[in-house]
């Protein structure tokens, strides 16, 4: 498989990475040096940098010599800090499911059609039309974003247990693909569980090889967490790929990272 990798990405996964560790805003000359280690010629970059921006995601600002550069803004934080939690696996598994039930007016589906979308991207799945279900240690990130996007009005959130009628396994087949979950493990695992190979086999990289392999590897591996959101073991199949996909990225993670910030250093 040949991954894809956004320059706008790349520039994400680069700000959750490495770019919080600047002291003030990160300067254009920087990204363009860092994201090209990556691959990402400078006209993609700024471009990429551009629609952040008017995403709100990224904010224009000047470093300490007066040259341009940009810095995140709070939301953008908040949805890195959110995402640690996810990407790093620090959250508990919980026994208990988060429910969110909403009602949007017919004359306002665009808000029913962000919150669904959103909804899906923090990794809830269908239960019925207006309710879907979640591990519960995802309410933080969930109220966070539903509040982000003035929808709280629109919603209600709930805690508890699953009590019937069929099996939690069985349900859990149909809240959520687990067949196109498991084939996303195995996609990351075709790329990137070789690459942890031949770093086992091999020399320690350079500074700038681990800062390349794990932004490579974190981008990919950051959009696994959201789609499997994290779902209690027992309910899933046996010889589950997502197993063996975090234990290949928290190795790659350990490898990489911190040999990696001294090439991405201010």
């Amino acid at each position: 498989m040949v991954e894809q990798h956004t320059p706008r990405s790349l520039i994400v996964t680069f700000y959750g990475a490495y770019g919080r560790a600047f002291e003030g805003p990160v300067p254009v000359a920087a990204l363009v040096r860092l994201l090209g280690a990556a691959g990402v010629d400078a006209p993609s970059v700024r471009s990429s940098v551009s629609r952040l921006k008017r995403r709100g995601f990224l904010l224009p600002s000047r470093a300490g010599d007066g040259s341009a550069a940009y810095a995140l803004s709070e939301e953008a934080r908040q949805l890195l800090e959110d995402g640690d939690r996810r990407i790093y696996g620090g959250a508990e598994p919980s026994p208990e499911w988060l429910v969110a039930v909403f009602s949007v007016p017919e004359q306002e589906r665009s808000k029913r059609h962000l919150l669904r979308s959103r909804l899906a991207r923090l990794g809830f799945g269908a239960v019925a039309p207006g309710v879907w279900i979640a591990p519960a240690h995802l309410y933080g990130e969930t109220r966070h974003t539903v509040d982000r996007l003035y929808l709280t009005s629109y919603v209600e959130l709930f805690r508890g247990a699953h009590l019937g009628f069929a099996p939690t396994a069985e349900a859990v087949t149909r809240w959520w693909d687990l067949a196109a979950l498991a084939k996303q493990h195995e996609e990351f695992l075709d790329v990137h569980e070789p690459a942890l190979r031949a770093l086992q086999a091999g020399p320690e990289p350079s500074p700038q090889e681990a800062y390349r392999g794990y932004l490579l590897a974190l981008d990919s591996w950051r959009r696994l967490p959201y789609a499997d959101p994290g779902l209690p073991r027992e309910l899933l199949p046996a010889n589950w790929p997502g197993d063996r996909a975090a234990a290949v990225f928290a190795e790659l993670h350990a490898r990489l990272r911190d040999r990696g910030a001294a090439f991405a250093a201010p």
